[in-house]
């Protein structure tokens, strides 16, 4: 009779993966920590929380930050936006090539980043558009489209069509309709979407790189700390920035997934 159990070496196997791809993002948390300036000694020859004040007090951190959010905020919104209204019509809509347009939508999430990156770039420059803040934003909403419609068009699936011809058979308006009945249902999905949206634009270091501009104004904070790793001055503060990034990119995902995780057929759910 077999077990559901799970055996030994299936466990330590789940163990060591975990570890592989948590323990650099432990030693990132160490070293922020650590009295050594440039060199990453193991174990650090001492502790100290000097650095999240050296950090503070940098100011040339604050406008990447700053520019990240901002560029995170409004990347999020036209996701929202434009995700939401393309899933309504990929959900609702039966018409020749829909599977295909569908996967058309899907594909900036799924091409690696530099050659959305690449074909971002192409672009801005036959149509001769200035790279600045909005090409990065632009730039970030082509993948965060993709988050968002992923869920939902899954919720979307999952809605029965009587309940929007009830809602008419009632009288109500277009309006009425979207406030009362589907925002209702929608709610979840759209946050979710939306945190995943943000988690991944804030991070987002490969489409930023081809989308922005050459002056210290288009500098996210991703590319503030990668400059900062090729050209290092104090490499504990950059794992201070890192644990920043860390949690403006965890703290939204978690959220999601605690936001999608009793649908089964809702994307984000279980991940």
């Amino acid at each position: 009779m077999l077990s559901d159990r799970p055996t030994f070496g299936l466990k330590a196997a789940a163990l060591g993966g975990l570890l592989f791809l948590h323990l650099p993002i432990l030693l990132i948390f160490l070293y922020a920590f650590t009295t050594e300036e440039r060199t990453y000694q193991f174990p650090p020859p001492g502790l100290t929380t000097e650095w999240f004040a050296v950090a503070w007090n940098r100011a040339d951190i604050w406008p990447p930050l700053w520019l990240s959010l901002k560029v995170a905020c409004i990347a999020t919104l036209l996701a929202m936006i434009l995700g939401t209204l393309v899933a309504a019509a990929m959900a609702r809509a039966r018409f020749f090539g829909r599977e295909q347009i569908s996967l058309l939508i899907i594909l900036p999430i799924a091409l690696p980043g530099i050659i959305t990156g690449m074909s971002l770039r192409s672009a801005f420059a036959v149509m001769d558009i200035p790279f600045s803040i909005w090409t990065i934003m632009l730039g970030h909403a082509t993948f965060c489209i993709v988050i968002v419609y992923n869920n939902a068009v899954a919720r979307f699936r999952r809605l029965s069509g009587g309940i929007l011809e009830a809602s008419a058979d009632l009288g109500a308006n277009a309006f009425q309709t979207f406030r009362h009945i589907l925002l209702p249902n929608l709610g979840s999905a759209l946050l979710a979407g939306g945190m995943l949206a943000f988690a991944l634009s804030f991070d987002e270091v490969i489409v930023t790189t081809f989308t922005a501009g050459s002056g210290i104004d288009a500098k996210t904070l991703p590319i503030w700390m990668l400059d900062e790793l090729i050209r290092p001055r104090q490499r504990p503060v950059t794992n201070v920035v890192a644990i920043l990034v860390f949690a403006a990119t965890f703290f939204p995902i978690l959220i999601a997934y605690y936001l999608t995780r009793g649908g089964s057929d809702t994307a984000g759910g279980g991940k």
